[in-house]
């Protein structure tokens, strides 16, 4: 379980390539599912629309909501769009950006569903059986409305006796699949240009604003991963610290009660406290970013300063609350001893 919670991390990271590749996988996944699916119309007039455009809509709907899920830029981004300003301004364009990256990538696997829908033919005959105009064919003109409405709904179904072998039914079914299948290459032929388009014809605008946006957004995901490296970090140092904490202290209580029971020609060992220098290790090489932490109150208060007043984009920032060498990065979390905590993030 723990490689696979690996690999699923790694699956999550920014980097286009691999969300190109998850991309893929998805779009493979669907042709496998949609080939692999045994596609049975009930061939009823009050059920044929809702299980046809069932089978078209929703599947790509569940794919949609499973390339968001994929995608750790979509939940970034809403964090990105909820999140208080605080004392860094959101830029809304940084947002627009991330929303267009999510977007495409999750609708690809859906838009293979709908496209190998409308090619096979089968959903479009069961959804739309029932709405054919009787008049466009001439076997129907012996039958009264109610034996067109049935003969209608059992078009799907070319096993039952009622179609079995009959021409009507053949000019129906293979009306609705042309039909369908020329809305599937006008859809297909549609992509294609836009694609073709959105390629050839993006160099020719200036990317100034396409490059600051990429680059933003890719910063707000990597400084989010980084921040929670940096707090499991920050978490696993201040739960040893307060563990071995603990054990002095009651090391210390032993030796204490030790005392009154031993006899007085044997001399006792000072007890043991950590000192504010000593490291988690006990070897004195310190974490400088636990030496003004020392209660649950801090920590709860520097999470919530990150939450609720993210430190401005400047390496340079004048000293004060923001400023100075103390502050949030990936390798440590300084804080100065004897001036509280510091929330300054360097990137």
């Amino acid at each position: 379980m723990e490689k696979f919670r690996v690999l699923f991390q790694h699956f999550q990271s920014s980097s286009e390539s691999v969300m190109n590749g998850i991309c893929l996988l998805l779009a493979a996944v669907t042709v496998k599912l949609y080939s692999s699916f045994d596609f049975n119309c009930p061939c009823l007039a009050r059920y044929n629309a809702l299980y046809g455009l069932g089978l078209l809509l929703t599947p790509p709907l569940a794919l949609f909501l499973c390339g968001l899920l994929a995608n750790r830029q979509s939940v970034v981004m809403v964090e990105e769009w909820r999140r208080p300003v605080g004392h860094r301004r959101k830029d809304p364009g940084i947002i627009r950006y991330m929303c267009s990256s999510v977007l495409q990538r999750a609708l690809a696997a859906p838009l293979v569903w709908i496209l190998l829908a409308l090619l096979d033919g089968k959903c479009f005959v069961c959804a739309f059986s029932s709405s054919v105009d009787p008049e466009k064919f001439l076997d129907f003109a012996n039958m009264t409305p109610s034996q067109v409405q049935l003969f209608l709904a059992k078009v799907p179904c070319k096993e039952d006796e009622l179609v079995r072998d009959s021409p009507a039914r053949k000019a129906v079914s293979r009306y609705l699949r042309c039909l369908s299948q020329a809305i599937g290459w006008s859809i297909t032929l549609l992509l294609i240009i836009l694609a073709f388009l959105g390629r050839c014809l993006r160099p020719c605008f200036d990317q100034t604003v396409f490059l600051q946006r990429r680059y933003w957004s890719n910063y707000v995901d990597l400084e989010q991963k980084l921040f929670d490296e940096t707090c499991c970090e920050h978490a696993r140092d201040f739960a040893h610290r307060c563990v071995l904490h603990f054990f002095a202290n009651m090391q210390s209580e032993m030796r204490a009660r030790g005392l009154r029971r031993d006899t007085a020609d044997r001399d006792p060992e000072p007890p043991v406290t950590p000192g504010p220098q000593d490291g988690l290790d006990g070897g004195g090489s310190g974490k400088a970013h636990l030496r003004a932490v020392c209660s649950r109150e801090q920590v709860d208060r520097l999470l919530s300063t990150w939450y609720s007043s993210k430190p401005p984009l400047d390496l340079l920032a004048s000293p004060g609350i923001w400023g100075g060498r103390g502050g949030l990065n990936h390798r440590a979390l300084t804080v100065a001893p004897g001036t509280g905590l510091s929330q300054h993030t360097d990137v």
